[in-house]
């Protein structure tokens, strides 16, 4: 029988094509619908057996995580990944450990092409990528259901990480119900030089609206994705968390100007921000239409001198995956 002595997983970014925020809860968290999206960036995590191979504390985690490391083409937004304990996939391989009694030490090694608090969930794909590559490394043989527990206790965003497609979060975002979308649709985002706290985030948006109403799902966004209209799913983004991004980064306004300036049929900031998010088509339309609006956007987004990166992508697409 062949061990493995390394393992790597592919996990998605996320852009949320609507998300509603309700008023703050007595926990600290608030009532969302999500609708998240999963798009082809992806970071990739590989959990390796450590050369000093010491067997964890009975009934704990341990110091199971030996190296943390990370690299890829980000630029900036390297640096602004903690390399130490605080790190959701170095908190994800303590939590199967944990769970199962299991483990070794490991190295882990991120590769992110996610961007780092740019409201795309990057940590929250690194710690589901972990979860799948710790229980896989391992032989820990923990079920679908046991590892959404897992993502669910790690954060709101990491369940969606596991499954990816297009799906709905309610409660604080983990209670996942996939949704209809058989369009694929093309994607541009406008990486900022910046970073935003989502805990920030939703302070300022707090602040903002004090009163806040009970979330719900638009039916206008959910019928469009039902029929892969992209022009009906551009004009269906919503995000109630923009208004509190725009006012922490007041330069986001111009950037999503600029994008819809150059023809995007929609655009938003994802999340919690700063990532600004532009759909340029996909559906039945022309892959020639498509790719000449795109090809606009992107050299708009390039020349305005706001933007650190900008990238392209497709959605929807699965979650993590093993390679």
């Amino acid at each position: 029988m062949t061990v493995n002595t390394t393992v790597t997983v592919r996990v998605p970014a996320k852009v949320n094509l609507q998300l509603a925020v309700g008023p703050g809860r007595e926990d600290g968290f608030h009532d969302l619908v999500n609708v998240f999206h999963a798009v082809s960036l992806f970071d990739e995590v590989t959990v390796k057996e450590a050369r000093s191979r010491r067997p964890s504390p009975p009934g704990g985690g341990g110091s199971v995580v030996a190296e943390l490391t990370a690299g890829g083409g980000l630029g900036s937004h390297l640096s602004r990944v903690p390399l130490d304990a605080s790190n959701l996939a170095a908190r994800a391989a303590v939590l199967v450990a944990e769970r199962t009694g299991k483990g070794f030490p490991v190295t882990v090694h991120l590769d992110k092409n996610i961007p780092v608090a740019g409201g795309m969930a990057g940590g929250s794909a690194d710690a589901a990528a972990a979860l799948v590559a710790c229980d896989r490394l391992w032989g820990a043989g923990l079920s679908r259901e046991a590892l959404l527990d897992c993502a669910a206790e790690l954060g709101s965003d990491v369940p969606f990480a596991l499954v990816g497609s297009t799906a709905v979060g309610t409660g604080r975002g983990e209670v996942l119900s996939p949704m209809a979308s058989p369009g694929r649709f093309r994607w541009v985002f406008a990486l900022s030089p910046h970073g935003l706290s989502t805990a920030r985030v939703f302070r300022e948006y707090d602040r903002i609206r004090p009163d806040a109403p009970p979330p719900s799902l638009d039916p206008a966004l959910a019928g469009a994705l039902a029929l892969g209209d992209p022009a009906a799913v551009g004009a269906a983004l919503t995000n109630d968390l923009q208004e509190a991004a725009l006012s922490l980064l007041p330069e986001l306004e111009r950037t999503l100007g600029t994008g819809r300036g150059a023809g995007a049929l929609g655009a938003l900031v994802s999340g919690s921000g700063p990532t600004c998010a532009f759909l340029v088509g996909g559906g039945p339309e022309d892959a020639a239409v498509v790719a000449e609006r795109e090809a606009s956007v992107v050299a708009a987004l390039e020349g305005s001198g706001l933007c650190e990166q900008v990238v392209t992508a497709h959605g929807d697409v699965p979650g993590a995956v093993v390679l």
